[in-house]
């Protein structure tokens, strides 16, 4: 009853409660000016409601067990709460504080999601490959001077920018099937927006093709061109377009820009555009590009090899939805070794010893590495298959080191 009694009137004495709370309103506002408003009102309200909730509390306390010693207790808690309240820092933080750590957190959190959205091993294997073919325009030591790195920053440059944008036009075009199949990308997760993605691919397209024409070179020029219309025809879900939903075509257009466009145009563009020489295919540059033909059909059917059940639930007929994992999986292993059995065979044709011995020595290391990986390989493990392609991947910058040295 006297509870109910104190729930009503407030200003009821129950043992001086109503004289504390407006003596603690006088100390609570007493405080140094400093110490700000904000914060002095910001203490009365958490002592308001820890009155209105404690006070209640040692009511039922003092109506059951009856004792002064209790109630005495809870005083001295007040008074310590008082002191708490007044201090110079206030309770809780300002919501519009400066955080250093908080902006770290927030510009390393949005620079892992764009290492992310960039696909990073394709990154890497197209700055490596352009570089790699480069090297076969070099034809003496007197080549790699300044004019050689100029000509390639600017490949590599507008290249990778291309790059962004054709891996980010997939994702955009893939967000369901990357929530089942690669949920860890951050327009999948939600950790971009559609807009932020649109805005990303859209900024990098731009700039690819404006680097390219500021520099003036047409095979680089045309390299891009022809990139951004297989990149977008792969990807984007328009009619006739999407081709991605077509094994042989995928295949295609993948080995159309690893394998030919690249080879080719990149070394035409440091032979005419660089170097002011008369345009010739040579040898390394044949051999290039039928290694890289092989390597380009493998990636295009091991990449799906983890994603069948995301291409299965949305229509993708992919070789592997058709085929089942095991056998485009041997498929893609069998290949690589023709392929390897092909280099060796040409680099033991070399009349340059040092090529000839790398060259097939570091083909027929790459094989049996490549075997003994595949043979310990788990198929019913998803992780075990991802793992297994990006070591693929390790094996295509590993050529492309040693592709200059074919000669």
């Amino acid at each position: 009853m006297d509870c109910a009694l104190f729930g009503s009137y407030p200003k009821a004495s129950l043992g001086g409660i109503s004289w504390k709370r407006e003596n603690l309103k006088k100390i609570c506002f007493s405080g140094s000016y400093a110490a700000g408003r904000v914060s002095r009102c910001r203490a009365w309200d958490i002592l308001q409601r820890h009155y209105a909730v404690g006070s209640q509390h040692q009511c039922l306390k003092n109506h059951t067990i009856g004792t002064k010693e209790n109630f005495t207790s809870y005083r001295r808690h007040s008074k310590k709460l008082v002191v708490n309240a007044t201090t110079d820092h206030p309770l809780e933080s300002e919501p519009g504080a400066y955080n250093p750590k908080s902006i770290w957190t927030t510009v390393k959190n949005a620079t892992d999601a764009f290492y992310r959205f960039s696909r990073p091993h394709t990154v890497i294997g197209t700055a490596l490959s352009i570089i790699s073919v480069s090297l076969l325009a070099v034809e003496n030591l007197s080549d790699l001077s300044p004019l050689f790195l100029t000509g390639v920053l600017q490949a590599v440059v507008a290249a990778l920018f291309m790059n962004i944008y054709i891996v980010g036009l997939n994702q955009l075009s893939d967000i369901d099937i990357d929530k089942v199949n690669k949920p860890y990308l951050p327009l999948a997760s939600g950790e971009f927006s559609v807009g932020t993605g649109i805005m990303i691919v859209t900024s990098f397209v731009i700039l690819s093709f404006w680097l390219g024409w500021i520099v003036g070179s047409w095979p680089l020029f045309w390299a891009l061109f022809i990139s951004f219309v297989l990149g977008t025809a792969y990807s984007i879900n328009v009619p006739l377009l999407r081709w991605k939903r077509s094994a042989v075509v995928a295949a295609m257009c993948i080995l159309a820009v690893r394998a030919v466009i690249v080879q080719l145009a990149f070394f035409l563009h440091m032979q005419t555009h660089v170097y002011k020489r008369p345009a010739t295919v040579s040898r390394p540059l044949i051999f290039a590009t039928a290694f890289m033909s092989f390597f380009s059909v493998v990636i295009a059917l091991f990449k799906d090899i983890p994603d069948i059940d995301g291409d299965k639930i949305f229509g993708i007929r992919s070789f592997t939805v058709r085929l089942g994992q095991k056998r485009v999986f041997w498929i893609c292993i069998w290949l690589l070794q023709m392929a390897y059995g092909v280099a060796i065979l040409v680099g033991a044709s070399s009349s340059f010893m040092l090529s000839k011995g790398i060259t097939v020595l570091g083909h027929a290391i790459l094989a049996l590495i490549l075997w003994n990986r595949a043979k310990s390989v788990d198929l019913t493990s998803k992780a075990a298959i991802t793992t297994f392609y990006m070591f693929i991947w390790q094996l295509f910058y590993a050529e492309y080191l040693l592709i200059p040295l074919v000669r």
